[in-house]
């Protein structure tokens, strides 16, 4: 349609505003009621105070509270060096994985799917399983360590104070045990986006890199990491939003112990608003914290949205990088002294390795021998391949033996690593002494429907902010995303007050409408980016025939679309089968309870059913690791289509 036959509406909201209109209401609506609402009465909670029954008006009395509260500035803190050590080692980690799986001939699908898992499990699996793993006294990780003399040899080289360690309970390693957990469960989306980025980058590339002679760094630094960039820049900013609003793990963990020295700033604010019953100071220190997260949104919207040629000058993108690690390196050296050297020396290891084998494999090359790299190569990876299993699975691992253990095997810890006899005992008594499954068949319940209403809001909203031409496609963008950002501290609160004005308190359908406020802006996202990379001229085609532009969008569009939607529906399934925080304070019935939440309210006190628990939780995992199994291979190609072309 040319300018000139443009209604003046038309001109005025854009061509296609009529459609944008009708495709944007379902995720206007869930966003605008049960976010934007919310955020509303957040902020007129902050400016009130509680004074015994009554709740008066104080202005911006409880922002400049938070200038002389210690505990605020600790929670920043902490918040920050939290997200900054993760996100670094997630990165390292991802990029190793990714480089080995992009390598690997043979078993790529299955070694893909093991490193899944972490991703996969529930949060509560999550904290579970380490905090029995990192016990003090009883956890088998003191236990490896000694056997093997690598504990005893990380306190002489003074990595830790004292051995036996106390990962969750010593000052000095718990914020480290923390960040480690958080690795751990982050690296597989690191991997999995950093795998479709390397598929995305021409093969002759590194021909034409390797003809001219580069080495196999060379190739690393010209080619695979210029081609990681926009990926890489995106999963990081993506993740760092994530971590820094991190509530459910450290919570489940530590409860922000030993002392405040794990607690991160929306644990400050649950403390004040739930614990303390300061809702206005609490709603004030997650607010506070909003324009820096939304200026990581804008910069993430910005680097979506805009063409491989913007306006910034080449000098300035290629020298940002390194400005920003520069600026974060200073702030971590800053805020945690004693983990910064500790953590130096730990990536410092592990980049010596890497750069060690690629020497060798390259020295052997110069020789003009192809045997020899190439055994060197594949012990090599093998190796790392084996440890980063080792590593991701080793968990996991530890649940599957507890659950076929007896409880008298349990509690002696004879044969730690194996059950001794197997029995299904664990099972039984879960089913008999719990609703367990009740709880399975409600979780079932709430992230079929949830991961629905999700899927149908953002396939409509994402085909509209790629397809359609219409006034504030951006500032729509930007609404969308930061529903994203917003710490369940912030919400849960304002929604537990909307759901009892509803009626709708202890019951499926207020997790059903909730849980699409934390799934729908990724997917909008993610669908965005994957309907753009649909070649126009398909859909052109098929208005040309008679088609309207509904019809293309659902015969033409939504099929070619199948591998984005499925990466879309595992992603949300995941998050909503996993979610703790609303569960929790939404439900108190044992009837309606999801499986996180009942998991946790089997725990009573100090009684933890370890044995019950570990088949619990290999209950709960499995469904999605199977689903996970047999997606991944269109998981990969949705994420190429969307997060690398996004």
């Amino acid at each position: 349609m040319r300018s000139g036959s443009l209604t003046t509406t038309q001109r005025r909201l854009g061509r296609d505003w009529r459609l944008a209109a009708l495709f944007l209401t379902p995720a206007a609506v869930l966003v605008g009621v049960l976010v934007l609402v919310p955020i509303v009465q957040s902020i007129v909670t902050s400016t009130t105070e509680r004074h015994g029954a009554d709740t008066v008006f104080v202005g911006l009395g409880n922002y400049l509270a938070l200038t002389d509260d210690d505990q605020f500035r600790t929670g920043v803190r902490n918040s920050f060096v939290f997200t900054a050590y993760a996100e670094v080692f997630k990165v390292v980690l991802g990029l190793a994985a990714a480089l080995l799986l992009h390598r690997l001939r043979r078993g790529r699908a299955l070694v893909t799917g093991l490193l899944l898992v972490p991703w996969v499990v529930p949060t509560v699996v999550t904290a579970f399983s380490w905090r029995a793993l990192l016990d003090p006294i009883f956890g088998s990780v003191n236990t490896l360590l000694s056997g093997s003399g690598i504990g005893p040899l990380l306190a002489t080289a003074h990595l830790i104070d004292s051995w036996p360690a106390g990962w969750l309970s010593d000052t000095s390693l718990a914020m480290p045990s923390v960040i480690l957990v958080n690795v751990w469960k982050g690296v597989p989306f690191f991997t999995i986006c950093f795998l479709a980025g390397l598929k995305a980058i021409p093969a002759d590339q590194y021909e034409a890199a390797t003809i001219d002679g580069a080495s196999a760094w060379q190739r690393f630094a010209y080619v695979t990491l210029p081609g990681l960039r926009h990926v890489i820049t995106v999963t990081v900013t993506l993740s760092s939003i994530w971590t820094f609003n991190n509530f459910d793990l450290i919570w489940l963990l530590t409860q922000g112990g030993p002392g405040d020295v794990t607690a991160p700033y929306v644990l400050i604010a649950y403390s004040k608003a739930i614990l303390q019953l300061q809702y206005g100071a609490g709603a004030a220190v997650t607010l506070v914290m909003l324009p820096v997260i939304a200026g990581l949104v804008f910069f993430l919207v910005r680097l979506l949205r805009q063409d491989g040629d913007s306006g910034t000058p080449g000098r300035i993108r290629a020298a940002l990088p390194w400005v920003v690690t520069a600026a974060v390196t200073g702030l971590l050296l800053w805020a945690s002294p004693r983990i910064f050297w500790k953590a130096a020396v730990l990536l410092g290891v592990i980049l010596l390795i890497a750069a060690a084998v690629g020497r060798g494999v390259s020295a052997l090359q110069n020789r003009g021998g192809r045997r020899a790299p190439a055994l060197v190569s594949g012990v090599g990876t093998g190796v790392a391949l084996a440890g980063l299993l080792a590593f991701v699975l080793g968990p996991v691992y530890w649940i599957a033996v507890t659950a076929f253990k007896s409880d008298g095997q349990v509690v002696t810890r004879e044969h730690d690593l194996w059950p001794t006899p197997w029995t299904l005992e664990q099972f039984g008594a879960l089913f008999a002494n719990q609703p367990f499954g009740r709880w399975y068949l409600n979780t079932v319940l709430v992230s079929a429907a949830s991961t629905t209403v999700a899927l149908i809001c953002a396939a409509l909203a994402g085909y509209a902010l790629a397809r359609l031409r219409f006034r504030g496609a951006q500032g729509f963008t930007v609404t969308v995303l930061l529903t994203y950002v917003m710490p369940g501290a912030l919400l849960f609160i304002p929604l537990y007050q909307l759901l009892i004005g509803a009626r709708l308190t202890d019951s499926l359908w207020s997790l059903v409408l909730t849980y699409p406020t934390f799934t729908l802006p990724f997917a909008t996202w993610l669908l965005t980016g994957y309907f753009a990379s649909i070649p126009v001229e398909l859909e052109e085609a098929a208005l040309v025939d008679g088609s309207t532009r509904v019809q293309a969008f659902l015969r033409v569009v939504l099929p070619l679309a199948k591998p984005g939607l499925l990466a879309v529906a595992l992603f949300t399934l995941t998050n909503a089968w996993n979610e703790f925080l609303f569960a929790f304070v939404f439900i108190t019935k044992d009837d309606y309870k999801t499986l996180p939440v009942g998991m946790q309210s089997m725990i009573a006190g100090d009684v933890v059913p370890q044995g019950q628990l570990a088949a619990a939780s290999l209950l709960v995992s499995i469904p999605v690791v199977v689903m996970y199994a047999f997606g991944q291979r269109f998981l990969a190609e949705g994420l190429t289509a969307g997060a690398v072309k996004g």
